[in-house]
């Protein structure tokens, strides 16, 4: 892979959702300002230290491909690798192409470190046009700054 495989600190684990961290996962999510519809517990993988809940990310499925998508990493905790730990893994549970949508250059030079390249809306698959179509035209009509990308294998 292009980029090294990073670790968890002490007292952390990477586990599947529950129920019970829904509430924990949501939050996760609107304090980052991220679409807080469409969140299955089934589809998360937590990262939880010294007992409370610090990062999640999920992998959504759709008909040939799959979202990368809700990845938050605790303020606090930011800066020490849980984030690409994260990453890692939800790239190496993925069964199917994998896409996701950013905001701005800055996120998506930080997902190009693990392989995802920039593509156009063109270039999605058809189950995954009508979800990004709506960012793609914000993008286009209020100047968003919305990236779509796709994980390609490093070689």
């Amino acid at each position: 892979m292009a980029h090294s495989t990073s670790a968890l600190p002490a007292g952390c684990t990477l586990r599947l959702a529950t129920a019970q961290d829904m509430w924990a996962i949501r939050k996760l999510v609107l304090q980052a300002w991220l679409d807080p519809t469409q969140l299955r517990c089934s589809q998360f993988r937590v990262i939880e230290c010294d007992g409370q809940i610090v990062a999640c990310g999920q992998l959504r499925s759709f008909q040939r491909a799959q979202e990368l998508g809700s990845v938050v990493v605790a303020p606090v905790w930011r800066g020490r690798g849980l984030g690409t730990y994260l990453i890692q893994h939800l790239i190496a549970a993925a069964t199917q192409p994998l896409y996701l949508e950013c905001l701005g250059p800055r996120l998506a030079s930080f997902y190009v470190r693990f392989g995802f390249v920039r593509v156009s809306w063109k270039e999605l698959p058809r189950s995954l046009k009508l979800k990004f179509g709506l960012s793609a035209l914000a993008a286009t009509l209020l100047r968003v700054p919305v990236i779509l990308m796709q994980y390609k294998t490093p070689v």
